[in-house]
């Protein structure tokens, strides 16, 4: 997959930062250190790191993603990477 898409919530200078969905690559969500999670009330799973975006988008840039965008809708940050 060379798309990911990264965000948080509310306070992005701590995390947790959601870095990935039921159908990511597992073998990355293992080197990020995700957990799987369906929060009750979705109907989805989703993995996610306590880690700050920070230190998620540096882990990210040594597997060779990069930062394509990066938006803001309302509470929630959203980075869209891609891996070259």
């Amino acid at each position: 997959m060379p798309y990911l898409l990264i965000s948080t919530q509310i306070r992005m200078e701590v995390g947790p930062t959601m870095v990935g969905d039921e159908h990511s690559d597992p073998g990355l969500m293992s080197f990020l250190g995700a957990t799987k999670r369906n929060v009750l009330g979705n109907h989805f799973w989703e993995y996610y790191v306590n880690d700050a975006p920070r230190i998620v988008l540096n882990k990210l840039e040594s597997c060779g993603y990069r930062v394509v965008s990066m938006t803001g809708v309302g509470q929630t940050l959203v980075w869209c990477l891609h891996k070259e």
